[in-house]
Protein backbone atom coordinates (compact mmCIF):
# COMPACT_ATOMS: atom_id res chain seq x y z
CA UNK A 1 0.00 0.00 0.00
CA UNK A 2 2.87 2.34 0.83
CA UNK A 3 4.49 1.86 -2.61
CA UNK A 4 1.15 2.63 -4.24
CA UNK A 5 0.90 5.88 -2.30
CA UNK A 6 4.47 6.86 -3.14
CA UNK A 7 3.80 6.19 -6.84
CA UNK A 8 0.65 8.31 -6.76
CA UNK A 9 2.57 11.06 -4.96
CA UNK A 10 5.33 10.93 -7.63
CA UNK A 11 2.70 11.10 -10.37
CA UNK A 12 1.22 14.12 -8.69
CA UNK A 13 4.63 15.77 -8.18
CA UNK A 14 6.05 15.31 -11.70
CA UNK A 15 4.37 15.95 -15.00
CA UNK A 16 4.62 13.51 -17.91
CA UNK A 17 7.26 15.68 -19.59
CA UNK A 18 9.46 15.65 -16.49
CA UNK A 19 9.14 11.87 -16.14
CA UNK A 20 10.10 11.37 -19.79
CA UNK A 21 13.15 13.60 -19.31
CA UNK A 22 14.14 11.64 -16.21
CA UNK A 23 13.88 8.22 -17.91
CA UNK A 24 15.75 9.52 -20.98
CA UNK A 25 18.65 10.43 -18.68
CA UNK A 26 18.60 7.05 -16.91
CA UNK A 27 18.24 4.90 -20.08
CA UNK A 28 21.98 4.74 -21.01
CA UNK A 29 22.76 3.32 -17.56
CA UNK A 30 20.24 0.48 -17.69
CA UNK A 31 21.42 -3.10 -17.78
CA UNK A 32 21.64 -4.42 -21.36
CA UNK A 33 19.27 -7.12 -22.54
CA UNK A 34 20.45 -10.68 -22.13
CA UNK A 35 22.08 -12.56 -25.01
CA UNK A 36 21.09 -15.93 -23.54
CA UNK A 37 18.09 -16.54 -25.88
CA UNK A 38 20.17 -15.67 -28.95
CA UNK A 39 23.07 -17.90 -27.88
CA UNK A 40 20.64 -20.74 -27.12
CA UNK A 41 19.11 -20.47 -30.59
CA UNK A 42 22.57 -20.50 -32.23
CA UNK A 43 23.64 -23.56 -30.23
CA UNK A 44 20.43 -25.41 -31.13
CA UNK A 45 20.86 -24.51 -34.80
CA UNK A 46 24.46 -25.74 -34.81
CA UNK A 47 23.64 -29.10 -33.25
CA UNK A 48 20.63 -29.50 -35.54
CA UNK A 49 23.00 -29.10 -38.48
CA UNK A 50 25.47 -31.59 -37.02
CA UNK A 51 22.74 -34.19 -36.45
CA UNK A 52 21.30 -33.55 -39.93
CA UNK A 53 24.72 -34.05 -41.54
CA UNK A 54 25.25 -37.31 -39.64
CA UNK A 55 21.84 -38.64 -40.68
CA UNK A 56 22.42 -37.62 -44.32
CA UNK A 57 25.80 -39.35 -44.41
CA UNK A 58 24.39 -42.51 -42.83
CA UNK A 59 21.57 -42.65 -45.38
CA UNK A 60 24.14 -42.16 -48.18
CA UNK A 61 26.20 -45.09 -46.85
CA UNK A 62 23.18 -47.37 -46.53
CA UNK A 63 22.04 -46.58 -50.08
CA UNK A 64 25.54 -47.23 -51.43
CA UNK A 65 25.77 -50.55 -49.57
CA UNK A 66 22.42 -51.65 -51.03
CA UNK A 67 23.72 -51.03 -54.57
CA UNK A 68 27.31 -52.26 -53.96
CA UNK A 69 27.34 -54.85 -51.13
CA UNK A 70 30.71 -55.51 -49.51
CA UNK A 71 32.52 -52.51 -51.08
CA UNK A 72 34.11 -49.56 -49.35
CA UNK A 73 31.92 -46.49 -49.41
CA UNK A 74 33.56 -43.52 -51.18
CA UNK A 75 33.58 -40.14 -49.50
CA UNK A 76 30.35 -38.22 -49.87
CA UNK A 77 30.65 -35.04 -51.92
CA UNK A 78 29.68 -31.92 -49.94
CA UNK A 79 26.21 -30.67 -50.86
CA UNK A 80 26.48 -27.00 -49.94
CA UNK A 81 30.19 -26.38 -50.66
CA UNK A 82 31.22 -25.74 -54.23
CA UNK A 83 34.80 -24.71 -53.51
CA UNK A 84 37.95 -26.78 -53.87
CA UNK A 85 38.28 -29.91 -51.80
CA UNK A 86 41.05 -32.48 -51.77
CA UNK A 87 39.14 -35.47 -53.09
CA UNK A 88 39.12 -36.48 -56.74
CA UNK A 89 36.46 -38.84 -58.14
CA UNK A 90 35.51 -39.97 -54.63
CA UNK A 91 39.06 -41.13 -53.74
CA UNK A 92 41.84 -39.44 -51.84
CA UNK A 93 44.65 -38.50 -54.27
CA UNK A 94 47.77 -40.66 -54.05
CA UNK A 95 50.01 -37.76 -52.99
CA UNK A 96 47.88 -37.24 -49.85
CA UNK A 97 47.63 -40.92 -48.79
CA UNK A 98 49.86 -41.95 -45.93
CA UNK A 99 51.62 -45.31 -46.21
Amino acid sequence: MASYLWRKYADYLHTKWEKTLLWDMIEPYRRPKSFTPLVTIYICAFYTGVIGAAITEQLYKEKYWEDHPGEDVPLMKPKFYGGPWRVMRGDVPPFIKES
